[in-house]
């Protein structure tokens, strides 16, 4: 302590008026005098409570333990759904494995449904399919084709499947008697499930990930989402601080100027939930003003400098670099501590092919501006005859992409002219048959013709006469799956003389005695979901150095692909078709299941079947081999030997060729 100078008190004091008063000047060192502070509760309150046995599904106080290493960014929507959230994701975590992260991803689907296997495309889209025979959302194939991964069936979550997982343990007795409830136990399959998923490794390392990407399907304010919302609001609170970023994406409409109205309302909605974002991802036509970014600031509780635009771009690809611009890296930094993170060991890669995997803002920005390049050359027209074109390209989402990703490899601006399959069916009236001539004119005027797969009876005749008019044009052809199928049957009508020639699905009374594809026997005809020949699967060349397939893959003798079939190809027919010149390429390991069908070059310029979806692993810069050489055929008929030459010189990318013990 030391002595300030003499301060006189202040009149009125009595006795003790005038006479001088040694005041006290404080000081740090000062903190002797004074009582030291309580220490700090722990963060988790449950520490303070007296000790109770671990806590179990059982108990009312359920919290269930999750994994504390890895970091999290959730990406949610707000006031309409398909802003791009997974578009969104997809780039964010591009950006991150750019950085040498290790990255996973997980879609959180509030729909009742146990997958999407049995959802209609015109409303949900295509039905994607891993590795493991997952069948999910579309947006699981943006994550793949973004970040380069390949995801487990666990990675995409469901409320059917909690549910159903939920039901399965009390119908067991797993919750002794205790009343099930959304709140502990819906959310804690949900936390649980979200902790297991993130702890495996898809990107073709060993090493368990070091961020997990998280995309809330649906629309904030939706009754079904709000179980996964508490969820995810618990999780974070089951985390150490910098261990989850909240980012929230919202539409700006412009109406005589950008209105936030609409972002307000949605943030409030978060906010209600009690959840508060980090980040505002602002979709808009033109890039946001600073005026709407203070605007949205001021009402929804979060900096200006974390509100990013994300405007219309010229194509996906520059979304990265639109984000990265506006420094979403270092902003996920200071949420996260990211810097804190091992990047040394992320380059120990087995199964990926990292030479041709684009990583970098700058790969990226040089493959957008590729893209940019190919949508200013010449057209390549492809004639789309499918069965769900109603339901735009989202229906055939993992197509458009292969076929894109094969285009920008050609430098060709790819068109598609989606030709309905029922249009190319003839029938007696007049009008039906002037639709099909319309339509045929359309195929004849394309540069190839592409079928895709599909089930059901319903436009089946016209994808056939697609196929029979491509062989008899001479014209390139690829069909997958069902359009492998059905080019067998018109061959089989066609050349051999079959002219009830036929599938088992689309013949349910036998009233045909030629079914050239046949129901698998060992598939159940008693139920639909999950019910089929699903997952990657080894497809094998016995003569890859005449298939010219096996060419376009490198020359490999046996690939990796995914499949999504009931029907196959009835191997009795097998000796009568390669008498006319019918090649049977490709094959399962048992030798029993025909997976790849080509015609010779000097019958037909490029003319391929597939029973498998090579769709699924066509990815940016990498295109899958089987869309690239047709849609190289498309471009030029003549080019196609040395194009296989050219892909055989390469070799074999382990991408579809992965190393086995």
């Amino acid at each position: 302590r030391e002595l300030a100078e003499d301060v006189p008190l202040p009149s009125g004091s009595g006795e003790e008026s005038g006479r001088p008063l040694k005041a006290l000047r404080s000081h740090a060192s000062d903190a002797s005098m004074w009582p030291a502070m309580s220490p700090p509760p722990p963060d988790d309150f449950d520490l303070l409570l007296p000790k109770q046995p671990p806590p179990s599904p059982m108990t009312a106080l359920f919290r269930p333990s999750v994994d504390q290493t890895t970091k999290y960014v959730v990406v949610s929507g707000g006031v309409c759904s398909s802003l791009g959230k997974g578009v969104t994701t997809s780039s964010i975590g591009a950006l991150l494995r750019g950085h040498g992260f290790r990255v996973t991803a997980i879609k959180l689907d509030p729909y009742l449904n146990i997958d999407a296997g049995l959802m209609s495309p015109y409303e949900h889209g295509e039905v994607f399919v891993l590795d493991d025979g997952g069948e999910t959302d579309l947006d699981l194939g943006n994550y793949e084709r973004m970040m380069f991964l390949s995801l487990l069936r666990e990675n995409n979550v469901t409320t059917g499947k909690i549910y159903d997982s939920i039901i399965k343990k009390e119908r067991r007795g797993d919750y002794l008697g205790k009343t099930v409830q959304v709140i502990p136990h819906v959310t804690g399959a949900i936390i649980e499930w979200l902790d297991r998923a993130a702890r495996v490794p898809v990107d073709g390392s060993t090493l368990r990930p070091q961020i997990c990407m998280i995309e809330l399907g649906g629309t904030v304010g939706d009754i079904e989402s709000m179980p996964f919302i508490e969820a995810l609001r618990q999780f974070k609170f089951s985390l150490p601080d910098n261990s989850l970023a909240w980012c929230h994406c919202s539409y700006i409409p412009d109406m005589s100027g950008q209105k936030t109205k609409p972002t307000q309302h949605s943030v409030k909605a978060l906010l209600a939930a009690g959840v508060q974002p980090d980040l505002i991802v602002c979709r808009s036509a033109e890039p946001l003003h600073d005026s709407t970014k203070k605007k949205i600031s001021n009402q929804c509780n979060i900096p200006a400098a974390r509100i990013l635009s994300a405007h219309d771009v010229k194509n996906l690809f520059h979304v990265p670099k639109v984000l990265a611009e506006q420094h979403i890296m270092g902003l996920l930094n200071g949420v996260l501590a990211l810097d804190r993170l091992d990047v040394s060991r992320s380059k120990t890669l087995t199964g990926m092919a990292p030479d041709t995997s684009l990583r970098t803002l700058v790969d990226w920005n040089d493959f957008a501006m590729q893209v940019d390049a190919a949508d200013a050359a010449p057209e390549v027209i492809i004639a789309f005859v499918g069965k769900y074109n109603e339901g735009g390209a989202d229906a055939y989402q993992s197509v458009v992409a292969a076929l894109h990703h094969s285009a920008v490899a050609m430098k060709r601006k790819l068109k598609i002219d989606w030709v309905d399959a029922t249009d190319l069916e003839s029938g007696k009236d007049a009008g039906s048959q002037q639709r099909a001539q319309k339509a045929e004119a359309r195929l004849q005027a394309a540069h190839g013709i592409f079928v895709p797969g599909g089930f059901g009876d319903r436009g089946i005749e016209g994808k056939a006469r697609a196929a029979g008019l491509a062989r008899k044009w001479k014209k390139p052809y690829f069909g997958v799956c069902l359009g492998m199928q059905v080019a067998i049957m018109q061959f089989a009508r066609d050349e051999l003389g079959l002219a009830d020639a036929t599938s088992e699905e689309f013949d349910k009374e036998n009233k045909c005695k030629n079914h050239v594809i046949m129901y698998m026997p060992e598939i159940a005809k008693d139920t639909m979901g999950a019910n089929m020949r699903l997952g990657a699967r080894w497809v094998e060349f016995p003569n890859q150095e005449s298939s010219m397939c096996s060419g376009l893959y490198g020359g490999a003798d046996r690939v990796m692909e995914r499949h999504r079939h009931r029907y196959e190809f009835n191997i009795v027919y097998k000796e009568r078709f390669e008498a006319k010149g019918f090649i049977f390429s490709g094959q399962d390991e048992k030798k029993e299941r025909m997976d790849v069908i080509e015609l010779r070059p000097t019958d037909h310029p490029f003319y391929l079947g597939v029973q498998y979806h090579p769709e699924y692993k066509s990815r940016p810069g990498q295109p899958s081999p089987p869309f690239y050489g047709f849609v190289a055929a498309a471009c030029n008929p003549a080019s196609v030997a040395s194009v296989v030459a050219e892909c055989r010189k390469k070799g074999t990318n382990t991408h579809w060729t992965p190393f086995e013990l």
